[in-house]
């Protein structure tokens, strides 16, 4: 339970007690838990999304949910995804794309990757039915936690012993990123069907693209990269479920 724990501590706002599994020991072995505290957040979402849709229009409903799935995680994997576009579009060598990524400076690639996610996100939402639209905020974040897992197994760490990353490194294992992609696809599945496989395959796919993307600027992942790696894997089902037939609102 103490993995259980320190994954649900690192990947959320929530308040886990150090002695719950807050020590280093844990959080190096808590990666097969990420898909199931995505879910957790994903049940939450979705009874956020469920709600909202009961009482606002689609698209203040569908901010609101995205809102509530950047927040839950403290922007954690956007502040991956900005740091990440600055890095990689900077057309810079790689020693200078890790330096770039490490400044807490935020430039402009990285507003506009972080503007061009939510806005995907919110629209997608959007354009989804309400009764479609909180399977979309269950698996997002179902997608995005096993893309995290997926993008260990795939990619070695490309800052040595430094960084919170290679914390995380210590305890990867294959087997871990075999399960993520199980359980999402167990997942999706379950909330929408045919739509929700394909969904999740794509959402596994795409993690895949960006892991060979990855490889090729920096040679391997750091944690800027495997939270922008959640972030994309997040708006895959969004965006699969608007263009599956009839599932548009």
């Amino acid at each position: 339970m103490k993995r259980f724990f320190a994954a649900l501590g690192f990947l959320t706002v929530l308040p886990v007690p150090e002695g719950w599994g807050g020590g280093e020991r844990e959080l190096s072995r808590c990666a097969p838990f990420f898909p199931v505290v995505g879910l957790l957040i994903g049940a939450v979402a979705a009874g956020w999304a469920w709600g909202l849709g009961r009482v606002l229009p689609a698209w203040p409903a569908s901010v609101l949910t995205v809102i509530a799935l950047i927040g839950v995680s403290r922007g954690l994997h956007m502040d991956g995804l900005s740091d990440t576009a600055d890095g990689f579009l900077s057309s810079r060598p790689r020693g200078r794309i890790l330096e770039i990524m490490r400044d807490s400076h935020v430039g402009a690639m990285g507003v506009m990757a972080i503007v061009c996610a939510v806005c995907l996100k919110v629209a997608a939402l959007a354009s989804l039915p309400e009764g479609v639209r909180w399977r979309a905020a269950l698996l997002m974040p179902v997608a995005g936690r096993c893309a995290l897992v997926v993008s260990m197994a795939a990619l070695p760490y490309a800052r040595g012993t430094e960084g919170l990353g290679a914390l995380f490194y210590r305890g990867r294992s294959r087997m871990d990123a075999a399960w993520a992609v199980l359980f999402l696809g167990l997942v999706g599945g379950a909330a929408a069907g045919a739509a929700g496989l394909v969904a999740s395959a794509l959402s596994v796919a795409l993690t895949l693209l960006f892991a060979v993307y990855t490889f090729r600027k920096i040679g391997g992942a750091t944690g800027d990269t495997l939270g922008a790696a959640c972030e994309l894997a997040e708006i895959v089902p969004a965006l699969a479920l608007c263009a599956w037939p009839g599932t548009r609102a």
